[in-house]
């Protein structure tokens, strides 16, 4: 048995039909060269027989006696295979191959319906046939885990331990029995266990708390201060330490109905990109989001007079040390988008400006923000009038009105390198789906694979209801980066580098200059001038009767 963290917890508790709270992927995948048969057998083979190298695969919930504290995992006494990797398209004998368009379609409505909790919480949706706009037929696959169970990080981490670097599966050792533990159940345990494991649990957890209080407030105290210092763009002394989001389309209260859509950029140019605009890759990936919202509700709906406000999770692990623990060790920082800017180098510095603040609020934040707090009566608290509040505050309209701290949630979440492979299948993508809530209904996630940046978007339909457009948005934002910083980051690779004191001595130890990136690229008109429609966009609706 192991008890969940006040965070992990946290998920379940505000969990509701419209706001369910797992995340995923949804990877096209190339099938093997004279590949026969079903792919969705080949996948449920291929995972039948590495349950074992990721707990999430093979754990279950239990709620402890009369919900008075955080629940705990325990393992399955067994998984139902066929339950948790489904086939998503429809066998039928003789069915034309599903369109992209229909693919996301699919997916965006099965990422809106919730987990079974009498389960293990994931399941994979496996599509046989897909139809590519260029004429390829590729198979696909959903992932769906719920978030009490990891984080971004974690969910990189079970990937790299059921996939593999090879198109030929690697051979994995069965598991060992004397590694399983056996299956505890509060019948098992017995009700008087359980309720003192959770009164001793609780103790523990305020006794940490009670220790970390005073350095988590001095750490606060100094952020606030060090937010509140003069703005470097304006030279103008913040009144606020957090200064509030204005309203836009993405702030309102979430229904069931999901869209999704999907983009692609090249890796490389993107970091020789932010690298000549003096940033980095996130700061390049923050500037194409914000260029693209910005162009987004110019055309359909119109650009607040202040900076649109990202709120992005930002992972408290300390070091590697960590990885073997796939619970969630995450908090959440603000950066200001600069959409209010009209000049695209001046939006650039805004964003940079933003990010190093955050940078080093983090820095401060980071080993005092605790992750877990007092089991005891967790769940009718948090569960019970923390999420009754959450659902008025949606329902009732009040999202609309309220002032706003966020607009919209950004994630990047840094990949393998190299490809990977499904069951012998090369994955060609990963493109997240996310977690949307009352109040940000836009949840934009970028994942790092292969030289690619992939980037997901899951919205309510209300909030986005061009999502395809927001998508081409983000590839013609793209473009807009190469025309007006393409050459700089070309120049940088011809200039070679300051000589040190030492390079003058041994010249042939200087180091090379950055990868150049792609040409400048002259646009010919507003990126969405000559709008053309986007196929793979879904929209769905699981409304509950």
């Amino acid at each position: 048995m192991h008890t969940l963290t006040g965070l992990d917890a946290s998920f379940l508790y505000l969990e509701t039909p419209e706001m369910p709270m797992h995340v995923g992927s949804f990877n096209l995948c190339e099938l093997p060269a004279g590949f026969k048969g079903s792919f969705h057998k080949a996948v449920q083979k291929h995972v039948r027989q590495r349950l074992h190298l990721a707990p999430v695969f093979t754990r279950k919930l239990m709620l402890m006696p009369l919900n008075l504290g955080h629940p705990a995992w325990i393992d399955a006494p067994a998984v139902d295979i066929d339950f948790h990797v489904r086939r998503a398209d429809k066998a039928r004998k003789g069915a034309r191959a599903m369109t992209l368009a229909e693919a996301h379609q699919r997916c965006a409505q099965l990422h809106s319906e919730l987990l079974d909790r009498r389960f293990a919480l994931w399941e994979f949706h496996v599509f046989d046939r897909i139809a590519l706009p260029d004429g390829r037929i590729v198979a696909g696959v959903l992932s769906k885990i719920h978030h009490a169970a990891l984080d971004g990080k974690g969910a990189v981490l079970l990937a790299h331990a059921t996939l593999d670097t090879s198109p030929l599966p690697r051979k994995v050792p069965p598991p060992d029995p004397a590694h399983r533990h056996p299956t505890d159940s509060e019948a098992d345990l017995g009700t008087r266990t359980l309720i003192a494991s959770v009164l001793a649990t609780s103790l523990g957890q305020f006794s940490r708390l009670a220790k970390a209080l005073p350095s988590s407030l001095r750490a606060i105290g100094s952020t606030l201060i060090e937010q509140s210092a003069a703005d470097p763009s304006t030279g103008q002394r913040n009144r606020m330490p957090m200064k509030l989001a204005p309203h836009t389309p993405f702030n309102i209260g979430i229904g069931t109905e999901r869209v999704f859509a999907a983009a692609t950029l090249p890796l490389q140019e993107c970091k020789a990109l932010g690298k000549a605009a003096g940033g980095s890759l996130n700061d390049m990936l923050l500037w194409i989001c914000a260029t693209a919202l910005r162009d987004y509700l110019s055309h359909h709906f119109s650009l607040p007079h202040k900076s649109l406000v990202a709120a992005m999770p930002v992972s408290l692990r300390n070091d590697a040390a960590d990885s073997g623990d796939a619970g969630n060790q995450v908090g959440m920082t603000l950066v200001e988008l600069g959409t209010q800017i009209a000049n695209p180098r001046q939006r650039m510095k805004a964003i940079i400006a933003s990010t190093a603040k955050v940078k080093s609020s983090m820095q401060s934040l980071k080993g005092v923000l605790p992750t877990d707090y007092p089991s005891l009566l967790a769940p009718w608290l948090v569960g019970g009038i923390g999420k009754q509040a959450l659902n008025a505050y949606g329902k009732s309209g009040l999202a609309r009105h309220l002032p706003v701290v966020t607009n919209l949630a950004i994630s990047n979440v840094p990949g393998s390198p190299v490809p990977l492979y499904l069951a012998g299948a090369r994955v060609l993508g990963f493109h997240p789906l996310s977690i949307i809530t009352h109040g940000v209904a836009l949840n934009i996630t970028i994942q790092t694979y292969d030289e690619k940046i992939d980037f997901g978007m899951v919205a309510d339909s209300q909030a986005l209801p061009h999502a395809d457009d927001l998508a081409r948005a983000i590839e013609a934002a793209f473009t807009q980066a190469q025309s007006l910083m393409g050459e700089a980051a070309a120049s940088e690779k011809a200039m070679p580098a300051a000589p040190t004191p030492a390079a003058k001595a041994k010249p042939r130890t200087r180091k090379p200059a950055s990868p150049k990136a792609p040409a400048s690229v002259r646009l010919e008109s507003s990126p969405s001038s000559k709008r053309r429609q986007r196929p793979d966009t879904g929209r769905v609706s699981t409304e509950k009767k």
